[in-house]
């Protein structure tokens, strides 16, 4: 079983993906970050699962706010690769976890836009970044009937935050399923998944968590088992 991630290097806090992951199951890890994007792609063919990690942000033009690269830092090779790896891992149908800033590129992709900078564009919101090196610590409330709710098995509780960007727009194929209680858009999922692959999109960091939380190991569970699955295909 091989699962791909879109960068997994660089400083320790990456180290976590793999680690949060293996704690449940063993597996494969493939660092997509350290080749080129055809070599990530021929690697993704070849891997059960995609992780889009955390990281910088996404260059505004691709969500027509390009008057706004002073506000952002960003890497537009990592754009072009994470764009790339989406559209081949829903052609193979690959379970897709996106986590941070993977949420945000993921809502990017099918079509959404994302909010510049939350502590200047949305007033009293709550702070959603990192504070001397530590995770902001607020509240979420999960959508009934949405998989999130399915997976996590609540409908509230805390989570970690370590973000200054956050979904503006919702892309049209997407559903949000939790939001923080300042109306910060926490996670997104497919409104139908009759033809697409498993696919959840988290702002909140569930590899920095106490993996007891039902927004850490739960997530960490479900996205292993449809790993699983599509291995078991795949070998057929």
């Amino acid at each position: 079983m091989k699962i791909a991630f879109s960068k997994i290097s660089g400083t320790p806090r990456y180290s976590l993906y793999t680690k949060w992951l293996e704690s449940y199951q063993s597996f494969v890890p493939f660092d997509c970050s350290q080749v080129s994007i055809d070599e990530a792609i021929a690697e993704l063919s070849t891997s059960n699962g995609l992780v889009l990690t955390g990281g910088e942000d996404i260059h505004p033009s691709r969500f027509g706010k390009e008057f706004e690269i002073s506000r952002c830092e960003i890497d537009e090779n990592r754009d072009s690769l994470e764009f790339a790896l989406i559209e081949k891992a829903m052609e193979l149908k690959l379970p897709i976890l996106a986590i941070c800033r993977g949420l945000q590129l993921a809502n990017v992709y099918f079509g959404g836009s994302l909010i510049i900078d939350i502590p200047q564009d949305v007033p009293n919101s709550f702070e959603h970044r990192r504070i001397k090196d530590t995770d902001s610590i607020h509240t979420v409330s999960v959508e009934p009937g949405s998989l999130l709710k399915k997976i996590s098995g609540t409908f509230d509780g805390f989570i970690n935050s370590a973000h200054h960007q956050a979904i503006d727009v919702v892309a049209e194929t997407l559903m949000v399923s939790s939001k923080s209680d300042d109306g910060i858009i926490e996670s997104i999922e497919f409104k139908d998944y009759s033809n697409a692959p498993f696919f959840l999109g988290v702002q909140w960091h569930p590899e920095r968590m106490e993996y007891s939380s039902p927004f850490s190991g739960k997530i960490a569970e479900h996205f292993l088992f449809e790993v699983a699955s599509h291995s078991l295909l795949f070998a057929k």
